[in-house]
């Protein structure tokens, strides 16, 4: 199954000239949530994954179920505020300034297997301060997960280097 075909692709949203990827479109067809569900669990079923860290909002779609299948705990990271206990965060830079994210404090035990899940690696900036954090709480990263990698000019997968990271679907993107 080309997973692809599933990904609909919005022009000019949020802002003009972005061309954003929907992946609400391959969730609402059962066979292509399911086929992407089943390819991340079998890629990660054997890394012995206690936890599984997923971030705002889609990344909770797939985060869920996988922390269920591969019978591990089940970790928010959200923007900042939005979570009702002490909290640790990781700032990161963008394009033009800088944004932040934090999880519970208490939400990783020391040594810990962590996998991450985000529906979309671009520059790699969410991601790799996601890393930051789960290791400042004393976990391992265990892998990283996509659905969909933007491939070419933003070079995010460069900033995890060293990690075991899985894209579902690769779409190349340029300047």
């Amino acid at each position: 199954m080309n997973l692809i075909d599933y990904i609909r692709n919005v022009p000019d949203f949020p802002i003009e000239g972005i061309q954003f990827k929907d992946v609400t479109t391959l969730c609402k067809v059962h066979s292509s949530f399911k086929e992407s569900c089943d390819r991340l669990i079998n890629h990660f079923k054997n890394k012995g994954v206690n936890k599984v860290c997923a971030v705002e909002a889609r990344g909770y779609i797939w985060g869920g179920v996988l922390a269920y299948q591969l019978d591990a705990g089940f970790i928010l990271i959200r923007k900042p505020g939005k979570l009702p206990a002490e909290t640790i965060s990781e700032t990161y830079d963008l394009e033009y300034g800088t944004d932040t994210i934090e999880m519970h404090k208490d939400a990783i035990e020391k040594g810990e297997k962590v996998l991450l899940f985000d529906d979309l690696l671009a520059t790699g900036g969410t991601a790799k301060a996601a890393c930051n954090l789960i290791e400042k709480a004393g976990g391992v990263v265990a892998g990283i997960a996509f659905v969909i990698e933007l491939t070419g000019s933003l070079h995010g997968r460069d900033k995890l280097v060293g990690y075991d990271t899985l894209s579902l679907v690769q779409i190349p993107v340029e300047e």
